[in-house]
């Protein structure tokens, strides 16, 4: 009998597979062309959405010149700043010997190709690039993971653009990781469950018993700590330097809404097991349907429709708008000085919300004494505010006159 099953000649197969091949060889080339003509006329418009596109950037030859673009770089960046002072001639940052500890742990998945000397100059390369960032900008907080975005450029940015790249993506990408304290962090990973209660309410309350920790990881390094080959950071990176600083928590959120089935075949009683499967991103990552979803995401529950939006400092990353930011219909690219002034001022708040909360801490655990007390303690503390200066007396009653009255005092 004879077999049915015999496989196509090649003669059946080639044609149809040449064919498809030269499809996706034009396109390649059409898209290319496209990515040199909007870093040519830096059209950032255009190379979002490029980035955004099935295959992001494509190669890494073409992300040498778009990346820096997204990040507001000075265009001809090819020498040194002449101006600026040398790594040797500034003091070392508080946080260099956490720099090398985590460098140390640098290029573990890629690249592999490596002898241990070549693996040893990267890791000076690295050291020395970060450091030199932290030297230059002594302000800024190191945090465990922030060497691995920093790896990812190093492997793959040009050196002439590789310190003002990361200096940029720093300053208006990460700064809120950047800070003293690690609570504005903490406040963009709890949009999160905002976006997910708003796209999906049964998920979202399937998730409620467990904090967005899980999240922590992903969002703080952009995925570089999480993801172990370099095409898929790479890709990833595409739209996240393209995109507001905000949407990588979308991007989590379409991630977690992906794991639906998943998630709900664990018990909601069990907040350990649905902690741990968020906090591994799956083996297997669709990132085009993913950057697909999130952007859907986006355009249907914008930022400021999120509840815990108006808890975002007017100074975070997520205000201020990014490496280049939008001013109505105008691109502005906003210096290293104004990204020092955000960085301040938010520090500032974050000194002032740290008293209040004391304060209204105090003040309950006193609440019974404060109410006794009454008019004496009025009187008392307006003397002392008065003697600080005209400043008008806030118009609370009750116990929020206390907090107001010992709030101002204590600043």
């Amino acid at each position: 009998m004879a077999d049915d099953s015999t496989e196509p000649c090649p003669d059946q197969v080639e044609p149809g597979l040449d064919e498809k091949t030269a499809d996706s060889t034009h396109a390649d080339d059409k898209k290319k062309e496209e990515i040199l003509e909007a870093c040519r006329f830096r059209d950032l418009d255009a190379l979002r959405a490029l980035a955004e596109s099935p295959g992001g950037f494509i190669s890494d030859v073409l992300r040498q010149q778009a990346w820096p673009i997204l990040l507001g770089t000075p265009p001809n960046q090819d020498k040194p700043e002449a101006d600026s002072p040398s790594r040797e001639s500034l003091p070392p940052h508080r946080d260099e010997d956490q720099v090398q500890l985590d460098v140390n742990r640098a290029f573990i998945y890629y690249p592999d190709n490596q002898t241990p000397s070549q693996l040893t100059a990267q890791k000076t390369h690295l050291s020395t690039l970060i450091t030199t960032l932290l030297r230059r900008h002594p302000y800024l907080c190191y945090f465990q993971g922030y060497h691995d975005i920093a790896q990812v450029l190093l492997l793959l940015l040009p050196p002439p653009t590789l310190l003002p790249s990361l200096s940029r993506l720093s300053l208006f990408h990460l700064r809120d990781f950047m800070l003293p304290s690690l609570s504005p962090a903490i406040t963009q990973l709890r949009l999160i469950p905002s976006i997910l209660s708003l796209a999906d309410p049964p998920l979202a309350r399937h998730l409620s018993g467990i904090e967005p920790f899980f999240a922590l990881a992903g969002t703080l390094t952009m995925y570089a700590h999480d993801l172990p080959t370099l095409p898929t950071v790479a890709r990833l990176f595409d739209v996240l330097l393209a995109r507001h600083p905000a949407f990588t928590l979308y991007l989590f959120a379409a991630l977690v809404r992906s794991r639906r089935e998943e998630l709900f075949e664990v018990p909601r009683e069990e907040p350990e097991i649905l902690h741990s499967i968020l906090s591994k991103l799956p083996a297997h990552l669709d990132l085009d349907a993913l950057v697909t979803d999130a952007a859907a995401l986006w355009d249907k529950f914008p930022p400021e429709k999120l509840a815990g939006w108006r808890g975002v400092s007017r100074w975070s990353v997520l205000k201020t708008g990014g490496c280049v930011a939008r001013d109505g219909e105008k691109e502005v690219v906003p210096t290293a000085e104004q990204g020092r002034v955000w960085f301040e001022r938010q520090v500032r708040e974050l000194v002032w919300r740290k008293r209040r909360e004391r304060v209204s801490g105090w003040l309950w655990k006193h609440r019974r004494p404060v109410r006794a007390v009454g008019v004496a303690v009025l009187v008392a503390l307006v003397a002392v505010w008065l003697r600080r200066g005209p400043v008008p007396v806030p118009v609370v009653t009750g116990l929020g006159y206390v907090e107001a009255l010992v709030g101002m005092w204590w600043r």
